[in-house]
């Protein structure tokens, strides 16, 4: 067994996944991958269980519809510590998060409990545009203020978590669901002790199919965000 676990989630990611696979089996260094499709319209899943075939290092679990992005990483991450791995990597599966990324985290692992890859500090880069550009600025700005915490990427999924030093952390103490589940891991780590760790990458435009991040999902992470901020306030009284 690897000591790394690769997650990611897929629902309709057909055009990407068997890409995503062979770019994670090229890196060349020891990783098992797990993808937890929530039995994808367009047969994602299909392709996956035909991967298994090629890639004895993949394991597919599918789900009976969507079950929610939030819930996925939660077993994802839990599966992971009663494995036994010792490193545990979130990335989404669209092909926006470069796998070639992936051993600078784990060398940022070495030492630390938790890093994120992240869009906004130096050496970062973000190839969208327009109105996503900004929203994701403004966004990100936004939480790093309300919740006053030293970090400039909140709503990425693309991160590390050292499992051994985080034997303690439960991540079913996230209430948050949706892509407001990245935002409030941060700050659960954060309450932990835990140190907020960013390394450079530079996130790509997906090439295939449609993001799937809903309107609804900009006020349920303001609800989200303005429900920490005050629960930080009573804690502090």
């Amino acid at each position: 067994m690897s000591k790394t676990l690769i997650f990611t989630a897929t629902y309709n990611e057909k055009d990407n996944i068997k890409t995503l696979i062979e770019k994670l089996n090229n890196l060349k260094i020891d990783i098992d991958i797990l993808v937890i499709d929530d039995k994808s319209p367009d047969g994602t899943w299909k392709i996956l269980e035909e991967l298994k075939k090629n890639f004895k290092n993949l394991r597919v679990i599918l789900r009976d519809g969507k079950a929610g992005l939030d819930t996925a990483h939660k077993f994802a991450y839990q599966y992971a510590k009663d494995i036994g791995y010792e490193n545990f990597i979130s990335m989404d599966a669209d092909l926006s998060h470069d796998p070639d990324e992936i051993p600078k985290i784990l060398n940022k692992l070495d030492n630390n409990s938790f890093v994120i890859g992240s869009r906004y500090i130096k050496g970062g880069k973000c190839e969208m545009s327009g109105f996503r550009l900004v929203l994701s600025i403004f966004g990100n700005k936004l939480i790093k203020k309300v919740l006053g915490l030293n970090c400039n990427e909140f709503t990425t999924s693309y991160r590390g978590f050292n499992l051994i030093k985080l034997k303690n952390f439960n991540l079913n103490i996230v209430n948050s669901k949706g892509y407001s589940f990245f935002m409030e891991t941060i700050y659960r780590l954060h309450l932990h002790g835990v140190k907020i760790n960013e390394i450079p990458i530079n996130f790509k435009n997906r090439k295939q199919g449609k993001s799937k991040i809903p309107s609804i999902e900009i006020f349920r992470t303001l609800k989200n965000l303005f429900f920490l901020y005050f629960q930080s306030k009573d804690n502090i009284r």
